[in-house]
């Protein structure tokens, strides 16, 4: 039953047709044998039995036909039905053909069409009303379970694309709102350092350690507010940035991530160790993405964790991981709010970090086609696994 289910539209169509045909036929043929017999039947009382018996003992075999009765002979009723056994005889055939074709065509609709039609016919409905939440059930292998799947991953596109429409306009909301809080801040900083010098200073009601220690500060807000301006170039330079696929084997991103993790040891003071999978598997994605997003994410680690930073690297043809732990702290409840724009945890961090590199790291995943990961160790510490898709 599953395979004539599933036989494709054309030839369903013509199952149905042949079977309705040749039902037809078959019940046109008993149809046209009775019509004969009765009319024989009627028109056997009406001749002379004894000349017809003669007739064919002389055929030798061959039949001879009873000859038709003239319209005055029969009675009325009897004509009536002699008549309709002529037509029945004549277009039987031809009008259960046509009665047949007809069943066949609309059984044809209501098993093979119907379902299908109404479900597209609805899902169109609710799309034009922006109505995503929804799904086709039509499960059928032929033409329309095809179109049916496809109108589904169309559907499924949409409820995407406009999910990350939302998600765009929400981002964009906070980008304002953080452009204002950081740049406000350190200008109102700013305002309040020059207005105390120009109030104090030429009356010499301030020291010069007072003075220096207002300009010393008025120079960290101003680092802060460069640090910024650079990290809105990055983030708009990110959207139109375009990805370069190329070659990258296990040996040469080891190599790349050590380069990496000799300045940053340095710098922070800690211990790195570096696992990465044995795999001749050729992974192609863009270098310098996979690299900025491992800086970004090791720089994390070193900011957070305490004594080592363990990085995982496994490579694959159609996937690469870099998942590094730290043993830290691990996230606490603004984990969801980690991977958002201008993302600091803490006051003193924002005057060095503009709370980028997750948000950043983030967003170059996802353009790879992977997406980034956080969870916290069973241990203690932060978990982050960047994962990226194979793009040629």
């Amino acid at each position: 039953m599953d395979k004539i289910r599933n036989l494709s539209v054309r030839k369903t169509i013509l199952l149905y047709m042949a079977v309705a045909l040749f039902f037809s036929f078959l019940l046109s043929a008993v149809i046209v044998r009775i019509a004969e017999q009765t009319q024989r039947r009627i028109w056997w009382n009406y001749i002379d039995k004894e000349a017809l018996i003669e007739a064919e003992q002389k055929a030798h075999g061959y039949i001879v036909e009873i000859p038709r009765p003239s319209s005055y002979e029969m009675t009325q009723s009897e004509f009536f039905v002699s008549e309709l056994c002529d037509f029945l005889g004549t277009y039987a055939v031809v009008i259960l053909s046509m009665a047949g074709s007809c069943g066949a065509v609309f059984l044809f609709y209501r098993n093979k069409l119907r379902r299908p039609m109404e479900e597209l016919a609805e899902g169109s409905k609710k799309i034009a009303e922006n109505q995503l939440d929804f799904s086709l059930s039509y499960e059928n292998e032929d033409e329309m379970g095809q179109l049916c799947r496809e109108f589904e991953r169309m559907r499924e596109q949409l409820a995407r694309n406009n999910q990350a429409l939302w998600q765009t306009v929400e981002e964009e909301k906070m980008l304002r709102a953080a452009i204002a809080h950081d740049i406000r801040a350190p200008l109102s900083v700013l305002k309040g350092y020059q207005e105390m010098l120009m109030e104090y200073l030429p009356g010499e009601d301030i020291d010069l350690g007072q003075a220096m220690e207002m300009l010393s500060e008025s120079g960290r807000q101003i680092e802060r507010m460069d640090a910024f301006v650079e990290a809105m170039r990055k983030l708009s330079s990110l959207e139109n940035r375009q990805l370069n696929p190329e070659s990258i084997c296990a040996g040469q991103l080891e190599k790349d991530i050590q380069g990496e993790l000799a300045v940053l040891e340095k710098e922070y003071g800690k211990q790195c160790v570096l696992q990465v999978s044995e795999s001749k598997e050729e992974f192609y994605g863009d270098r310098e993405v996979v690299l900025e997003v491992t800086e970004n994410l090791l720089s994390n680690a070193l900011r957070y964790g305490k004594q080592q930073i363990t990085i995982a690297v496994n490579i694959g043809y159609a996937k690469l991981s870099i998942c590094v732990m730290d043993d830290g702290d691990g996230f606490r409840e603004e984990a969801e709010k980690i991977t958002e724009a201008f993302y600091g945890q803490n006051a003193k961090d924002s005057l060095k970090h503009a709370g980028l590199g997750m948000y950043i790291s983030r967003l170059y995943c996802e353009k790879h086609g992977g997406k980034l990961v956080l969870g916290n160790d069973e241990q203690g510490g932060a978990v982050v696994t960047a994962i990226f898709r194979r793009i040629a």
